[in-house]
């Protein structure tokens, strides 16, 4: 028994992987790459934190990158654009817009991608009109005559329903649609389910990691979005979303040095109006990176 016992350890040893020298000194360097891309994406955000709780006439005259907050602690900035009763309300629009966006643009995304997984007729013409959109698009002025003609203009209709639709989402979900097996789709049938059912009862939710990449992308596209209400809403501030708000007190706040007694304090805002922008970004991420990151391997492997 103890022989046999030594050959299993022996054996179990030999199984063992061991790394050589060169490998070792791989695996650091892909380290080293990947700790430098974290500190360069992560270093810029924090200046801005940092530079958004300094204080004001202090940071004017410091050169240099921000680690800790200069000149004392202070909340100046956030009080200032909180004052603005636009920050609310570019707040609240945005919120709006982001859910409807999202909302409609994954369910166009999800009943067109389930429908082009389907085998029909009509599947690769359709595939190949998608395919198409994706390469060539009528431009800003084409899609601004077709908006006016809608009689959207003015109206939050042109910040929502315009970029709904999106070609890449559809193919996405078609593909995560066709990733699925068929004895699903045949035994949801034999049990008299219509396609409907079939779709959001039983193939939609298996297809969610991919689903939630969209969701993502939409929800981030849209709380980020300032252009479309530049264009189409640029004299009903009641309509305008954040980032636009934003951008108008950015420009607003640039000559307050010209002022006999400045207030140095807004200075800061151009620092605390991108940390109130991004900060629900940030954190409703964490809650989609696990499906993401699933949903992106499934679109590698099986597009």
């Amino acid at each position: 028994m103890a022989k046999k016992q030594r050959k299993k350890e022996e054996w179990e040893n030999n199984m063992v992987e061991t790394k050589s020298i060169v490998d070792r000194i791989v695996d650091v360097i892909v380290y080293l790459c990947v700790a430098l891309v974290a500190l360069c994406s992560v270093l810029p955000m924090w200046h801005v934190l940092m530079s958004s709780f300094s204080d004001g006439k202090s940071l004017l005259a410091h050169v240099g990158l921000v680690l800790w907050p200069v000149g004392g602690f202070t909340l100046d900035g956030y009080s200032l654009i909180f004052q603005n009763a636009s920050i609310v309300g570019g707040y609240i629009n945005t919120i709006i817009y982001t859910i409807s966006f999202t909302v409609i643009g994954f369910l166009l995304s999800a009943v067109t991608g389930y429908a082009l997984s389907r085998d029909t007729k009509l599947k690769k013409p359709v595939t190949m009109a998608l395919m198409v959109t994706m390469l060539f698009g009528g431009g800003m002025v084409p899609t601004y005559m077709i908006i006016r003609a809608l009689g959207w203009v003015g109206t939050p209709w042109a910040l929502v329903i315009p970029g709904c639709t999106n070609s890449m989402y559809c193919i996405m979900m078609m593909n995560a649609f066709n990733s699925i097996p068929k004895e699903m789709y045949e035994a949801s049938h034999i049990d008299g389910a219509g396609h409907l059912s079939t779709l959001f009862e039983i193939t939609l939710p298996q297809a969610m990691n991919m689903g939630s990449v969209i969701i993502l992308n939409l929800a981030v596209g849209q709380w980020n979005s300032w252009l479309q209400a530049s264009i189409y809403v640029p004299n009903k501030k009641a309509l305008w979303p954040l980032q636009l708000v934003i951008r108008q007190i950015t420009s607003e706040n640039a000559d307050f040095l010209n002022s006999s007694n400045p207030n140095y304090a807004r200075y800061l805002i151009q620092f605390a109006v991108i940390i109130a922008a991004i900060a629900p970004i940030i954190i409703a991420f964490p809650f989609f990176q696990d499906k993401m990151e699933k949903g992106v391997i499934q679109g590698g492997v099986k597009g």
